[in-house]
């Protein structure tokens, strides 16, 4: 049994495989899902796991250099575009390198997720709650 705290074996997988510039998207329980990507499905029931949660763990594994969101949770989910701003800063400091923020129109972001490894479902029924990683490099 691994020792971390990722025990999804598809997503621990993904991650393993995942070179610098690779993305994999991390989203709600309503964000389509491309034909073209691997799909995680995490989901169990509404909220379970949560989308902070699930990108807490993944960030245990993934050194993340940049992120994509939509412009959408500004507005319409303020408060977890707050939350996940703080959980984004907290990740950055300990991996020791700044994440950059883009913010895409929702209708972007749908179409890039096609170029992600895999998109990951989670529970999470907020509005928005979704993210584009990308691997950045551990080497300085």
């Amino acid at each position: 049994m691994r020792k971390g705290a990722l025990l999804n074996s598809d997503l621990a997988r993904v991650i393993a495989l995942s070179a610098h510039t690779d993305e994999i998207t991390l989203g709600d329980a309503g964000l389509p899902i491309p034909a073209s990507c691997e799909r995680i499905d995490l989901a169990l029931t509404h909220g379970v796991p949560a989308f902070i949660d699930t990108l807490k763990i993944v960030a245990t594994e993934l050194q993340i250099e940049s992120v994509v969101i939509a412009q959408e949770m500004l507005i319409h989910s303020a408060d977890m575009h707050a939350q996940l701003m703080q959980v984004l800063e907290q990740i950055g400091k300990e991996q020791s390198q700044p994440i950059k923020i883009t913010a895409v129109s929702h209708e972007a972001f749908k179409v890039q997720t096609a170029k992600s490894r895999a998109v990951v479902r989670t529970g999470e029924c907020t509005p928005y709650a979704n993210i584009i990683l990308q691997a950045g490099v551990v080497f300085k």
